[in-house]
């Protein structure tokens, strides 16, 4: 199962993640915690008592080429790595990955923080300012995501970009399950109703996790603005702030707890798709290579899908 975390910047989100990877871990599930977020604060997050840079591992953006050439591996669709966008589907060819398999993408990339896994997207630098957009680093996430065959039991947690900025690629039609983290304030659900409409449009399944929650009142206004969108809910905790102090006071509090245990019931609940998956996958391709893509790369891209594959178990032989 993917599973993101979206939210307005300052929302929780980061801490939610890293909080739902590390309750995974820790029951011995199979786990990758992913950071997409602009701010790239996931490994602090994981890890906050740590003294030393907790993640030092090379960004999946700064290798994208190498991530391309993989990915491709001998799809005969694609001819290079340069026609390779980051919507470019897999195919009959193209190398599917096992979760945390033994493979050159994970080896590189991948280093433990917190007892949990971690692969990093890389952080917008100085030298992008003016020239790219952020959501040109996330292409390596997409087709990262795209080329992935996880099974059950096994989970992807990704930090998403804050705000509705998580809609501005396919990207977004990754997962399995999107968690919307939202205080209980007017401007915490402010980008609901923007989530909740285009997960609709597309058939993304959406709950919202209300966080910092301190009475009743906090709890009954976040009822009152999402309706039966609201999944559960995490109190204000005294622990994740001494925790992200880096001196950790007693243990997590038994609501909070209980709200991390209704997330992954929710997550399991679910039913893989693959087919589903895929139709997006193809479907924002179509669209990218249309917009850009086709003039950018000097071909048709839309000759890149293969109309006879679906990803799933069946795809890694």
């Amino acid at each position: 199962m993917r599973i993101a975390f979206v939210g307005k910047g300052g929302s929780g989100k980061t801490t939610l993640s890293a909080l739902f990877a590390r309750h995974l871990a820790r029951s011995g599930a199979k786990v990758l915690a992913v950071d997409g977020d602009i701010n790239q604060h996931l490994s602090q997050a994981l890890d906050p008592a740590a003294t030393t840079p907790p993640f030092t591992a090379p960004p999946l953006a700064a290798h994208l080429g190498e991530v391309k050439d993989l990915l491709r591996g001998a799809n005969p669709r694609i001819a290079s790595s340069a026609a390779m966008v980051k919507t470019t589907p897999p195919g009959r060819g193209s190398r599917m990955l096992r979760l945390l398999g033994d493979d050159e993408l994970h080896a590189r990339h991948v280093q433990q923080v917190g007892g949990v896994p971690l692969m990093v997207t890389g952080a917008f630098d100085e030298n992008d300012l003016g020239v790219a957009c952020y959501h040109s680093k996330l292409g390596a996430v997409e087709l990262y995501l795209s080329h992935l065959v996880d099974g059950p039991g096994e989970y992807v947690v990704t930090d998403m970009t804050a705000g509705a900025d998580a809609f501005a690629s396919g990207l977004f039609t990754r997962f399995d399950m999107t968690f919307l983290v939202a205080e209980p304030t007017r401007r915490g659900v402010s980008v609901y109703r923007q989530y909740r409409d285009h997960a609709r449009e597309f058939g993304i399944p959406l709950a919202v996790v209300g966080n910092k929650v301190t009475d009743e009142d906090d709890l009954l206004f976040l009822k009152e603005q999402v309706g039966d969108d609201l999944l559960t809910h995490l109190a204000l905790s005294p622990w994740v702030r001494s925790t992200e102090r880096g001196a950790p006071v007693g243990e997590l509090e038994d609501v909070n707890r209980h709200a991390l245990t209704v997330l992954r019931e929710t997550v399991d609940a679910r039913r893989k798709d693959w087919a589903r998956f895929h139709r997006h996958t193809v479907e924002f391709h179509l669209r990218n290579a249309r917009a850009w893509a086709n003039e950018a790369t000097g071909q048709d891209l839309a000759a890149q899908v293969d109309p006879e594959f679906v990803p799933g178990p069946a795809s890694l032989a």
